[in-house]
């Protein structure tokens, strides 16, 4: 799968088959619309080319507005949802930064500058709901017009649904900060995870006792924050079953950077104390333990880690199913 920053080469030519959207957590829906569009591109012979925007609309909007609470959770770094739009098989991605030149971009201008000039849309598929343009004036039907006026073709995709509830970005942020896994599973068609390279902290889990991996999430409201059972892959031969912090760490610094801790149940003993810096790191969140709390020091903060590492053994006693599975899916990363 090819990335672009932009869409000013000449890769695009002679067209594409395009689909727009934020794509946060690359869901069941999401999927759906990525096989039609890569349907729809095989039968003219194009490239399958998804659009997607960094920072969300909404994240600009809200931080323009000076309401930065308002910016929604998210479910997925940009690394993880180019990594689902690969798995789900498509050619190339482009990635426009959204910023005030593109929020007051006039919809008829959009679909001129960026669809017909700059990427040679032959074929665009839209959700439903689908709006553009500056104050989302436009929508499909409009969408449609121009492309009876320039030569592309429009296709629109309804609403997926898991057991009559609609499948949308919204739903499966509500499901992870309820810390309702199995929801957000049904809804995503995978297990929620979290994947980045491992980087240097402060230390200070050594010298608690509890040695961690830290992982950066890029952003700073994820849509699921606490303490979880974790599995962990990328670092040996099988899955590491684990215990993990995702949040602000609120008892260690207040720098509202947030931060994927992991502290492995066994440590395998071949990378030493240095060797997994560097790796890329697949994390998957299991079950919710508790919600993150700010303790009185460091030694009230020991006595909790110590207490969710040892709910973290008594849930995976109780689930023995779970080792054979997370074994399953190594086999199947490994093929891959």
């Amino acid at each position: 799968m090819q990335v672009f920053r932009g869409f000013h080469h000449a890769a695009w030519k002679p067209g594409c088959a395009l689909t727009i959207g934020n794509f946060d957590g690359v869901h069941r829906g999401h999927q759906a619309m990525l096989a039609l569009l890569r349907s729809e591109a095989q039968h003219r012979g194009l490239p399958s080319v998804v659009m997607t925007f960094e920072p969300h609309p909404r994240e600009w909007f809200a931080q323009q507005r000076g309401e930065p609470d308002a910016t929604p959770p998210r479910i997925a770094s940009l690394r993880d949802k180019l990594r689902e739009l690969q798995r789900c098989g498509v050619d190339r991605v482009v990635i426009l930064r959204f910023d005030e030149r593109l929020a007051s971009q006039a919809p008829e201008a959009f679909i001129q500058d960026v669809l017909v000039d700059g990427l040679g849309a032959r074929y665009v598929l839209v959700g439903d709901d689908f709006r553009f343009g500056a104050k989302r004036a436009g929508d499909y039907a409009m969408l449609d017009a121009a492309g009876e006026r320039l030569g592309f073709d429009v296709g629109r995709m309804a609403g997926y649904e898991v057991h009559g509830l609609r499948v949308s970005s919204s739903a499966v942020r509500e499901a992870l900060g309820k810390g309702d896994f199995v929801q957000a599973t049904r809804l995503l068609g995978r297990p929620y995870s979290i994947a980045g390279r491992v980087v240097h902290g402060l230390k200070l889990g050594r010298d608690l006792g509890f040695r961690t991996l830290n992982l950066r999430f890029g952003h700073g409201l994820p849509a699921a924050h606490g303490i979880f059972v974790v599995r962990a892959y990328g670092l040996a031969d099988k899955p590491l079953m684990g215990v993990a912090s995702l949040g602000l760490r609120p008892t260690v610094e207040d720098t509202r950077r947030v931060l994927l801790e992991v502290h492995c149940l066994e440590w395998p003993a071949a990378l030493g104390t240095e060797g997994a810096y560097g790796k890329l790191v697949e994390v998957e969140l299991l079950h919710k333990l508790r919600d993150e709390a700010r303790f009185e020091g460091l030694d009230a903060l020991k006595a909790a880690i110590g207490q969710d590492v040892a709910n973290a053994r008594a849930w995976f006693a109780a689930q023995p199913a779970v080792a054979d599975e997370a074994l399953r899916r190594q086999t199947t990363r490994d093929r891959i």
